[in-house]
């Protein structure tokens, strides 16, 4: 389409837009997607979830409280049930510095480890390689905490001083949350990981 548009005038390019349907209405068209498909990410969340409740809950497992909308539902997980507290995750990582993802998860964690219930903890993830890595890894507690205000209270009000790094958290803590690849119990998830 630009070496369409070379060597053209007002007159030409305002033909070849009237015979390409090149409008106002397609203009409006691609914005309606572009504001529809900023959602994509709550979609997916919400589908994966509730796709995943018949096969991940046992059968005679009754579901207490659901929050199948990304992000501050007034609900403590997006899953209680009379057994288990879950949170799902479905980030397509990258394998680079990923520290918006990170925060995620480890918040997502400390809110489960801090959460009194004699209930099975888990966090359901799209491939565990990068999330362990980050768990296992030396960063700085600050640097993850430091753009969640009242999770970092939290961490602090409960644990001082007394974890500098990612890895030493999560060694104290790691028996107390399965981490749960949900491609190994449906594998249709994979789509969703990186190609």
């Amino acid at each position: 389409m630009e070496e369409k548009f070379k060597n053209n005038n007002a007159k030409s390019t305002k033909k070849f837009c009237e015979d390409s349907n090149i409008d106002n209405d397609l203009l409006e068209a691609a914005a309606e997607i572009k504001r529809e498909t900023a959602q994509i990410d709550i979609i997916i969340h919400a589908i994966g979830i509730l796709n995943a409740l018949p096969i991940i809950l046992d059968e005679d497992e009754i579901v207490e409280s659901l929050s199948i909308g990304a992000g501050n539902t007034g609900k403590r997980f997006d899953l209680e049930t009379n057994r288990r507290v879950a949170e799902f995750k479905f980030i397509r990582w990258q394998g680079g510095a990923e520290s918006i993802r990170q925060n995620a998860i480890f918040c997502d964690f400390f809110k489960l480890i801090t959460y009194k219930t004699k209930k099975k903890k888990q966090l359901f993830l799209i491939d565990l390689i990068h999330p362990k890595k980050f768990f296992n890894s030396r960063k700085s507690l600050n640097s993850v905490l430091s753009k969640n205000k009242s999770i970092q209270d939290e961490f602090k009000k409960l644990f001082k001083e007394k974890y500098q790094k990612v890895n030493e958290f999560y060694e104290d803590f790691k028996s107390e949350i399965e981490l749960v690849d949900i491609t190994k119990i449906m594998p249709k998830y994979k789509c969703l990981m990186v190609n």
